[in-house]
């Protein structure tokens, strides 16, 4: 058998590409936030993680040309090495006294954050529990621990978490790993039950915050502040490729925690550092968050409007509550295609997500709101979004 023959096999991209439906790699031209151009036309664009629409904002691009000029492109070495810039600890400082923790160690990416934390933090028979819908990188964080015992329950479902967690042996390390707000769903960890079930059989909490960050929150720390919980976790990650209007991730937690994985994270020891353009980004960005709120104020109110409608026109968009992030469930994988590109070809981009994403039966349109989309945007979209329904027999 010849290793590349499974590579040979999948026809599944080519068919769908074929047949025009084809939803992935569609490259950008030009990008102002809300607005996009592709195939050389302007498209709304309902599908960016952007959430506070900062990445075009005039103080960030500036601060990341500012930090170019100055440290050039690249650091050109890992931060073990030599690829630690002032500006690394300069923003884990300031990452850290943003979220209240001891300390915080940055990344080049969020999923290196997770996967370079989890399989440090979590050894040979510990246990690492995880909700099923957690994020691919925490999964991948739970291959890269060595000898760590795997254990997963089904998606805020805080009773059969307590069921699992008192089957397990409770002389062994444990740590639940959730997401704060869950990229596909679109709804936030009940942690206010999580916390008494990890305390009762003393296991560590362990919250990713990707989507919650400059989302939730008074002040955007994320899920955790949201529900009033932040010093009952013991460790928060995020990502700076969202909210953020960057590239990199983060954990925060406990100084003697944050340091053992500092230094025997893979992932952090034998990969490049993040670039000084990327670092400086983030420290506006989180500036700007703490002062001026606005930004959060206008993306939760188009994250209520966006639902109320959606629901009303008759889609069903699940258990999404409180976010951003509205998903609407088609369940067929070739309709959702479909729908995808009809709504791309009436100016709308949003994602299309199938399994392994989500499970087979639960295909998906995700559609993700920036504070920066203006109110006749949203009603284009609703509009467009009704139209496409009653086309495809969805509503």
């Amino acid at each position: 058998m010849d290793i590349f023959d499974k590579c040979y096999q999948f026809t599944r991209a080519k068919e769908t590409i074929e047949a025009g439906i084809y939803p992935y790699f569609k490259p950008l031209s030009g990008n102002d936030g809300p607005k996009v151009e592709m195939e050389g036309r302007q498209v709304i664009m309902i599908g960016s993680n952007n959430y506070l629409g900062l990445t075009h904002d005039p103080r960030v691009v500036e601060a990341a040309i500012d930090a170019t000029r100055r440290y050039g492109t690249s650091c050109s070495g890992s931060r073990f090495l030599n690829g630690t810039l002032d500006l690394h600890l300069e923003l884990e400082a300031k990452v850290a006294d943003f979220l209240g923790r001891e300390a915080a160690l940055i990344f080049s990416t969020g999923y290196t954050s997770n996967v370079g934390a989890i399989s440090t933090i979590a050894g040979r028979d510990d246990y690492i529990i995880l909700d099923k819908s957690d994020h691919a990188s925490i999964y991948a964080g739970t291959w890269a621990a060595q000898g760590a015992i795997v254990k997963r329950f089904p998606h805020n479902n805080m009773e059969k978490l307590e069921k699992l967690l008192s089957e397990l042996d409770p002389d062994k390390g444990k740590i639940i790993v959730s997401d704060g707000v869950f990229s596909m769903e679109g709804d936030v960890v009940q942690l206010d039950r999580l916390i008494p079930i990890a305390k009762k059989y003393n296991a560590r909490v362990y919250i990713d915050e990707a989507h919650g960050l400059g989302v939730l929150g008074d002040h955007g720390r994320g899920a955790c502040e949201f529900l009033g919980l932040e010093q009952d976790v013991d460790i928060v990650m995020s990502t700076f490729s969202k909210s953020l209007a960057s590239l990199g991730g983060f954990v925060a937690g406990p100084e003697e925690v944050i340091n053992f994985i500092k230094h025997f994270a893979g992932p952090l020891v034998f990969s490049a550092s993040p670039t000084p353009a990327a670092t400086a980004a983030v420290l506006k960005t989180i500036e700007i968050i703490q002062t001026e709120p606005e930004h959060m104020d206008r993306l939760r109110y188009i994250g209520d409007y966006m639902r109320e409608e959606l629901r009303s026109l008759g889609f069903d968009i699940g258990t999404s509550k409180d976010t951003p992030i509205i998903p609407i469930y088609i369940r067929k994988d070739e309709t959702t295609f479909k729908f995808w590109r009809r709504l791309f070809d009436e100016g709308v981009f949003a994602n299309a997500v199938i399994s392994p994403a989500v499970p087979p039966d639960q295909a998906l349109i995700r559609t993700s709101y920036m504070a920066t989309l203006s109110d006749d945007d949203l009603n284009k979209v609703l509009t467009i979004m009704q139209k496409v329904g009653k086309e495809l027999h969805i509503i």
